[in-house]
């Protein structure tokens, strides 16, 4: 039987393993998906020890980034962006071969594609993780300039204090790609000045649990369209597994 899992921390509300064994069950396809709850990184290889000729791993929060110093091999997409959220493995005489790619750019484009409009040239990304890294590739396939915002200035990035009305009237996309809001936690949300947000923004969260998060919520009450996480999901579970079958 072929293995499939996930790696990231904590896992208790993931996705991935309740939509790949909906598929396998589906689709009558032997193969089983786990979940590899690892807080460090270096656990890594342990999993592979005890799980030989495991085929794939989806990659996710925390491990994004650090995944890359066990990797063999990087798609040009993943390098580029910096951030690797599936890994393809490929075994020779009992060695295995790690190949890192990115579906989040493939999942997020196509979701968030038909909600843009003529004015949504300009967006801000909330959070500076692996997420955020791929959020802000995407949103340049799309032909939509970008700033991350974070809590520390750094570089060319906004902090929170710092988005007031000329900001929020020109950057017109906000992409939240903070855990914040997420199950259990629904009552947090980033602090922007959410009373500032019109009928002319987009609101977009990587959270899809709950379905309406607090930062969506509060965009809404505004007048502001509002998506969540869910479909993006979708759409890079099934390019991941159309990689980890080429």
């Amino acid at each position: 039987m072929k293995t499939f899992g996930l790696i990231g921390f904590p896992l208790a509300q993931s996705f991935s393993q309740k939509y790949f064994t909906k598929k396998f069950k589906d689709e009558n396809i032997d193969a089983r998906y786990l979940n590899f709850e690892m807080e460090d990184i270096t656990e890594l290889p342990e999993v592979l020890n005890h799980h030989a000729y495991i085929a794939g791993l989806s990659i996710t929060i925390p491990h994004k980034e650090n995944v890359f110093k066990y990797l063999d091999d990087i798609d040009e997409a993943a390098k580029e962006i910096g951030a690797c959220n599936i890994v393809k493995i490929t075994w020779s005489n009992k060695n295995p071969k790690l190949t890192g790619f990115n579906t989040d750019v493939i999942g997020f484009t196509e979701s968030i594609k038909p909600l843009i409009k003529e004015h949504h040239t300009r967006a801000i990304v909330l959070g500076t993780g692996g997420a955020a890294k791929a959020i802000v590739q995407g949103l340049k396939i799309l032909g939509i300039e970008s700033k991350y915002v974070s809590r520390k200035k750094n570089n060319d990035n906004l902090t929170y204090s710092e988005l007031n009305k000329a900001i929020l009237d020109e950057y017109t996309v906000i992409i939240n790609c903070t855990p914040l809001g997420m199950y259990p936690n629904i009552t947090e949300c980033p602090d922007i000045p959410y009373a500032l947000l019109s009928e002319k923004h987009l609101l977009y969260d990587l959270t899809y649990n709950p379905e309406l998060t607090q930062f969506l919520k509060n965009g809404k009450e505004q007048g502001a369209a509002i998506k969540n996480g869910l479909e993006m999901l979708h759409l890079q579970a099934e390019a991941a597994w159309k990689i980890w079958n080429e």
